[in-house]
């Protein structure tokens, strides 16, 4: 059973990826459309399709580095969610389990002590499994807002 601030810290994750509000990961991405998926703006590089696998492909890395065994690489297929990634559906299920596999870690922390315990990072930097937390919700609301643009340029409905 998470400790109270584990508990908070949690909730916030879950609001930031899937929340009901339309600033969450998934509550815009609800809004994409097929056509929309691997569309480029004029000028753009980037895809949501290319945003996704990049917040997915986070999600596996924080994971894999900061409480699994640091087997993953930035090159990994999974990583990379090769296979994933072909329709919307797809990547929304492999988006949602890397989520799961993040947010069971952290809901295994044994008491809020473990906040501040340093944990590795793909870059090989020590930082605290706070910083983690905080920098993985971050990154979904980053991308979210990302995510809206583009799709809000695709569908001419930018205000």
């Amino acid at each position: 059973m998470p400790t109270q601030l584990i508990g908070q810290l949690l909730a916030l994750l879950d609001a930031g990826f899937d929340g009901p509000d339309w600033h969450s990961l998934t509550g815009n991405l609800r809004a994409v459309t097929e056509d929309d998926w691997r569309w480029v703006p004029p000028g753009g590089r980037r895809s949501i399709r290319d945003i996704v696998q990049h917040v997915g492909g986070a999600k596996y890395m924080y994971h894999s580095n900061a409480f699994g065994n640091g087997s993953l690489d930035w090159e990994s297929p999974l990583v990379l969610g090769e296979g994933q990634l072909g329709s919307l559906a797809d990547a929304l299920q492999w988006l949602r389990e890397g989520h799961a596999r993040l947010r069971s870690a952290i809901a295994a922390l044994e008491d809020d002590a473990e906040l501040s315990r340093p944990r590795p990072h793909h870059s090989r930097q020590g930082v605290t499994t706070q910083w983690i937390i905080l920098v993985m919700l971050q990154h979904d609301l980053y991308h979210a807002g990302e995510i809206n643009h583009i799709r809000a340029l695709r569908q001419g409905d930018d205000e």
